[in-house]
């Protein structure tokens, strides 16, 4: 899927991070989300790189990258640290500035990287998210039944990675395959990366302790973001997935804009897996974005 880009992998913070990189122009990172890989760009690089030199990584936990024991605060898979993690990764590659452009967990990544690094990020675009923090307050009965994973993969271990690991598939199916468009978005070799990966040692437990951090540290830095008035510096566009759970119960662009002056964006013709639901589209979007 990805035959004209080299390994360009790199330990930080004693973790191994996956990444990729191909193309020519200014940096773009690209992020993606749970429970997959960097895979899920692999039909929107080949536009992309015909702009950008493109990095796409895997966030630690996930895909190839390394899958460190959660610490009992889970700050070692706190946004905080996994964007630290990308942003040592991009200036070992000799990039001290670059675009984001991230899909669901990445989003979160990508929106905690702007606050911490103004400096690095010059543009961000986010994927189907809003703020972690709105999306935990405001909790209703219909995100809870879409969003089951979110209170699944955050009980203590090992319960939630026995059950992954006792049928990776059948957990995949249920998550990536039970939204509104089903699994017809993604080609056999994109789910047989996503099932390799999965099956790993070690990737049902970094899994969880993303979601761990995001209901416990993650709250916390957003709250101390809020109360000192930080925001996100750069152009940010925020996109969503007319037909998924974050349009149904939330307001994606009021809600960063508590974390944002430059925040503009919309919903597209589809669901939450954007990237592969609605590649063309989702180009139309983000280039002018990005080359403006």
């Amino acid at each position: 899927m990805f035959d004209d880009f080299k390994d360009v992998s790199a330990t930080v913070d004693g973790v191994r991070i996956k990444a990729i990189q191909g193309g020519n122009g200014p940096a773009l990172l690209l992020l993606h989300g749970h429970p997959q890989t960097h895979a899920i760009w692999h039909k929107v690089v080949p536009e992309l790189t015909k702009h950008f030199t493109v990095v796409a990584a895997d966030l630690r936990g996930y895909g190839d990258s390394g899958k460190p024991p959660g610490l009992p605060d889970h700050s070692n898979y706190s946004k905080r640290r996994m964007a630290q993690d990308q942003v040592d990764l991009m200036r070992t590659l000799g990039y001290e500035s670059f675009a984001v452009l991230a899909h669901d967990r990445g989003g979160r990544v990508a929106a905690r990287m702007a606050l911490d690094h103004p400096a690095v990020v010059r543009k961000l675009i986010t994927l189907d998210v809003a703020p972690t923090l709105a999306m935990y307050e405001k909790t209703s009965f219909e995100f809870a039944r879409a969003y089951w994973h979110w209170f699944f993969l955050v009980r203590p271990a090992p319960f939630p990675e026995t059950l992954i690991r006792a049928d990776a598939d059948l957990y995949l199916k249920q998550t990536i395959g039970a939204r509104s468009a089903g699994l017809k978005p993604f080609t056999p070799e994109a789910y047989a990366e996503y099932l390799r990966c999965l099956q790993q040692p070690g990737t049902a437990h970094g899994i969880c302790e993303d979601y761990r951090a995001s209901v416990t540290i993650d709250l916390e830095h957003d709250r101390e973001s809020l109360a000192k008035g930080q925001k996100i510096a750069c152009d940010f566009l925020a996109l969503w997935g007319a037909a998924g759970v974050i349009e149904k119960c939330f307001d994606p662009v009021a809600e960063w804009k508590h974390f944002s002056h430059n925040v503009s964006g919309h919903s597209l013709p589809c669901g939450h897996y954007i990237p592969e639901e609605a590649p063309e589209l989702l180009l139309e979007c983000v280039l002018p974005f990005l080359r403006d």
